[in-house]
This record gives C-alpha cells, structure tokens and sequence, in this order.
C-alpha cells in the first residue's frame, strides 16, 4: 500500500502524532481557501507517489493565500517522473532547526517492515542512499510483537536526537 503524504499525516494525527495544520487542494483556488484558513506563511506540496519532489519543483513556499494559489496553478498538473499532479498538499510553514528523514517500507525478503532514518534529511535521501548508505539506519519490525520502545529509543540515539526529547 502507498499513501500520499496527506493521507500519511491523516493517520499520524488519529494517533496523537502531532502535524503541522494543512489540507489537500485539488484546484488553485482551493489552494487559496486553505492557506487563508491558516495564516501566515504556507508550503504547497505536490501529491505523488514518488521521490525528489521538491527537487522536481513540486514543493513550494507562499507567503500569502494568493501566492498559495499562484504556487497550486504551477504545480497542479506538472509531470514528476511520469506522475501527473493532481492534488497539492497546503501546510503551515514551519521554522525548521534540524531535518530528519522516517520512513516505513517492506523488506519482502526477510518479510519484516523496516524503519528507516537518516539524519541526512529528506530532501536528497535518494542520493544519501546511493552515495553514503551507512548513513541510513534500519530497524527490522518483527509482525508479532510490532515496533518497540527500545527500538525507538535506539533509533532516536542514532538519529543524534537529545534524549530529553525522547
């Protein structure tokens, strides 16, 4: 199953997992509308189920609804690696000190879900892959007994994050 990052963020916040405010907009307008709605500046994201988003052009940051919907206008529709897109994700801009990447893929192999991190950030994790990949920590997830504290805790210390916030 893949999820866009909307929906992704759907299910993190039904389990307490906090996101920045946002929506998905099918339309400039609808852009518009929900970056009115938040305030302040905003980040348009291109809905795709690829990689390299933002290197493509496909995310962007407004300062105003109306620049939102100029953003949404030069995304919506724009080709990603064969992907036409068809939805924007419009999120409250946030001040970021430090990125760290999480993700969640099948080991089809050792039938295992695996998490992996990077404190390389999001951005280019494609080329941290290739060019540094001991710089991507994975944690198999045993299916009968899922993803435990330790793990987190592990991950976390790897990922050089401050144990008072873990």
């Amino acid at each position: 199953m893949n999820l866009h990052e909307y929906q992704s963020k759907r299910v993190f916040a039904r389990y307490g997992i906090p996101i920045p405010n946002g929506d998905v907009a099918s339309t400039p307008v609808e852009a518009r509308e929900v970056a009115k709605v938040l305030g302040g500046p905003v980040v348009v994201k291109a809905q795709v189920l690829v990689g390299g988003r933002g290197k493509a052009g496909g995310i962007k940051v407004a300062q105003t609804p109306d620049e939102a919907e100029e953003k949404a206008d030069a995304i919506l529709g724009m080709d990603i690696k064969g992907l036409t897109v068809g939805k924007v994700l419009v999120d409250q801009a946030a001040d970021i000190r430090d990125e760290i990447y999480l993700g969640l893929t099948i080991d089809r192999a050792r039938r295992r879900v695996v998490m992996m991190g990077s404190s390389e950030g999001g951005v280019d994790i494609e080329e941290v892959a290739a060019t540094m990949p001991e710089k991507i920590i994975k944690i198999a997830i045993d299916p009968f007994i899922g993803f435990r504290s330790y793990q987190a805790l592990e991950l976390a210390l790897e990922l050089g994050i401050p144990t008072e916030l873990t």
